[in-house]
C-alpha cells in the first residue's frame, strides 16, 4: 500500500484487523483483569470489560465458547481471560475475543462448585428437615450408575451377601462426560415415576473432579431434592464430595460403603434374633416358675387341702350369729315388758290399760317371731334343702332325681341325692 494512498474507514479497520490476525502474539494471548460490565445477551454471547489500575479492555465471548464455562462469571471478579484481540472493522474498536475463562487462584470447577453449594444451600436443597427416612428393610433397591463399572459389580455382590431378600435393580447410565448429568436425572425420575424400587443409589467410582462433575451438576441435585424415593449419594471415595452428596437424604462415603448402609446384615439380624429368643425364654421360664410357686402355695392352703373346715366355720359362724340374733330379740322384748310396766304404773287407769294391751301385743308378737326363728324350725326337726346353686327347695318341681342338695339341720349339715 502506497504512504501518500487514501483509504476509507472501513478500509483502516480492516488493514489493522488483518495485521493485528497475523500477530503471534495477539492471536494466542492470556490477559489477566478484573470483570467489569458483564453482561450476558439472550443470543448467548457474553459481553463484559477487563480492567486493572490504569487501562481496560473490551472483551466478547461468543455462545459456543461460553457454553463451556464452570462457574458463573461476576463482576469484581479477578480472571485469565485466553484468546485473541483483533478489530471489529465496522465501529474501528480492539478487543478480546475470548475462547476460555478461568477464575485466578482457583479452578474453574473449584468456583463453580462453590458458586452452586451457595445457591442451592440459599434455596434450602440442603436442609436436613427435607431429608427422607432410609428404609430398614428395603425390598428393591434402584442402582442408577454405569453397568460397566466396578462399583456397580461391588454393590451388587455386598447387597447380596448383607440382605439376600432384597432385589436390585440396575438403571444403566453414563457418569462421566457431557450427557451424564441429564442421563442420571431422567433415571432418576423415571424411578419415582414408575415406583421402581423403595430406595436409590447413585453414584459411581473414584476419580478426578472433572470425572465427578456429573454429580455437581444442577440438574441432578435437582432431580435429587424432587425425589420421592429416598437417595443415597456414593460418589467416588472418602475425600471426594460432590452437590449431590450435601442434597442426598444419606451420603456414603463410596459405592460399597452405600451398600452396606442400605440394607441390614443378616448375620446380625440373626444373631439379635437369637439374643432376643434367649430373653424371651428366660423371661417365660420365670414368670412359669413364679406361677408354680404360687400354684404350689394355693395348693397347700387349707381350703383345698380341707375343703370342708370352710364350710364348717361358716356354719359355726351362722350358728352363733342366729344365737346373738335370737337373744337378742328376747332381750329386747323383756325390756319393753319392764318399760311398759313401769309406764302403765305411772299413768291412769285408761293409760294402763293402753299400756297393757301394747303389752300383750308385743308379747304376741315377740312369740311369734321366736316361732319364727330358723333355729326354733331346725329343732323341731325340720330341715332346709337347698340345691348346689344355693337356691332354697320349695316344691318338688325345683329338683330332679339325679340332683344334689345339702340339708341344713339344727346341729350342722348333710349332703344327699335326690332318688
Amino acid at each position: 500500500m502506497r504512504e501518500d494512498a487514501v483509504l476509507t474507514p472501513s478500509q483502516v479497520g480492516q488493514y489493522l484487523k488483518t495485521m493485528m490476525d497475523r500477530d503471534q502474539l495477539l492471536s494466542r494471548l492470556l490477559v489477566r483483569g478484573e470483570l467489569s460490565n458483564y453482561k450476558m445477551y439472550p443470543s448467548g454471547h457474553h459481553y463484559f470489560t477487563l480492567k486493572d489500575g490504569e487501562g481496560a479492555l473490551r472483551c466478547v465471548m461468543f455462545r459456543s465458547d461460553a457454553q463451556s464455562l464452570r462457574f458463573r462469571p461476576e463482576n469484581g471478579m479477578q480472571v485469565i481471560a485466553a484468546g485473541r484481540v483483533t478489530v471489529f472493522p465496522r465501529d474501528g474498536q480492539y478487543q478480546l475475543y475470548c475462547a476460555r475463562l478461568t477464575p485466578e487462584g482457583v479452578g474453574d470447577l473449584a468456583l463453580a462448585f462453590e458458586q452452586l453449594k451457595e445457591k442451592l444451600a440459599r434455596e434450602g436443597l440442603f436442609d436436613p428437615a427435607h431429608k427422607k427416612e432410609i428404609p430398614v428393610f428395603p425390598r428393591k433397591i434402584a442402582l442408577i450408575t454405569s453397568p460397566a463399572g466396578a462399583a456397580v459389580r461391588d454393590m451388587i455382590r455386598i447387597l447380596g451377601a448383607r440382605w439376600p431378600l432384597t432385589e436390585v435393580a440396575v438403571i444403566p447410565v453414563r457418569v462421566q462426560g457431557a450427557e451424564a448429568p441429564q442421563e442420571i436425572a431422567a433415571a432418576i425420575q423415571w424411578a419415582n415415576l414408575h415406583r421402581a424400587a423403595d430406595l436409590i443409589i447413585t453414584g459411581r467410582g473414584g476419580g478426578s473432579m472433572e470425572d465427578l462433575w456429573a454429580f455437581n451438576e444442577e440438574v441432578v441435585a435437582r432431580a435429587i431434592y424432587r425425589s420421592e424415593i429416598p437417595v443415597i449419594s456414593a460418589v467416588g471415595h472418602e475425600p471426594d464430595v460432590t452437590i449431590a452428596d450435601f442434597v442426598a437424604d444419606l451420603r456414603a462415603s463410596t459405592p460399597s460403603n452405600a451398600a452396606e448402609l442400605a440394607v441390614p446384615d443378616q448375620n446380625e439380624i440373626y444373631m439379635s434374633l437369637l439374643g432376643e429368643r434367649e430373653r424371651l425364654e428366660g423371661a417365660s421360664t420365670a414368670r412359669l416358675a413364679r406361677y408354680r410357686q404360687t400354684l404350689d402355695r394355693l395348693a397347700a392352703s387349707r381350703p383345698m387341702t380341707e375343703p370342708a373346715s370352710y364350710f364348717r366355720e361358716k356354719r359355726l359362724l351362722l350358728d352363733y350369729q342366729s344365737s346373738r340374733l335370737a337373744h337378742g330379740l328376747r332381750h329386747s322384748a323383756a325390756g319393753q315388758r319392764e318399760r311398759l310396766s313401769a309406764l302403765s304404773a305411772a299413768l291412769p287407769n285408761s293409760a294402763a290399760r293402753t299400756v297393757a294391751q301394747r303389752r300383750e301385743r308385743l308379747t304376741s308378737l315377740a312369740a311369734s317371731l321366736d316361732a319364727m326363728s330358723p333355729l326354733k324350725v331346725l329343732g323341731r326337726g325340720y330341715a332346709i334343702a337347698q340345691r348346689e346353686d344355693g337356691k332354697a327347695v320349695v316344691s318338688t318341681a325345683d329338683v330332679a332325681s339325679g340332683d344334689k342338695l345339702k340339708l341344713t339341720l339344727s346341729d350342722g349339715s348333710v349332703d344327699c341325692r335326690v332318688v
